[in-house]
């Protein structure tokens, strides 16, 4: 566990920031659709509930990927138990994945939904949360080692 600490301290962190401010969402706005625009049709803060996966994709799949969510976390978990010690950047990619499967996992488990709350509209791109940016940062990271393995050990 000590080999790989910031895996753990990265899906630490981002479980709670992501926990954070969806709770935080729920007690401001109170009301589903309740947007504050921050930039005017620009970045809102607005509360919608998700059924699907990240971005919105699969609407009403809760059931199945609450269980994804588990099975991800439950491996990247055991991963981070037993791996030899990982590159920093490794485990900033797989920390990042498992705060973000967490924390839409956890969700899904209690609610049966996901809190979406970053509203991009200049693009009319879906409403998302921390989670779904934690989960994209991880793949991103992996898709630069997988790509630039010169940076590897």
């Amino acid at each position: 566990m000590k080999q790989n600490k910031f895996f753990w301290l990265v899906a630490l962190t981002g479980l709670i920031l992501d926990q954070v401010t969806k709770y935080l969402v729920v007690q401001a706005f109170r009301e589903v659709g309740t947007s504050l625009p921050l930039w005017e049709n620009v970045f809102h803060l607005t509360y919608v509930i998700n059924t699907g996966a990240a971005f919105s994709f699969f609407q009403g799949g809760v059931g199945w990927l609450r269980w994804l969510s588990l099975f991800v976390s439950l491996g990247l978990i055991y991963w981070g138990l037993v791996a030899p010690r990982l590159l920093i950047q490794e485990q900033l990619a797989y920390g990042f994945i498992l705060a973000g499967a967490l924390g839409n996992g956890i969700d899904r488990f209690l609610f049966g939904y996901v809190v979406d709350f970053l509203d991009f509209r200049l693009i009319n791109f879906p409403v998302f949360n921390l989670a779904d940016v934690f989960i994209n940062i991880g793949i991103f990271l992996l898709l630069i080692l997988a790509f630039f393995p010169k940076h590897r050990r």
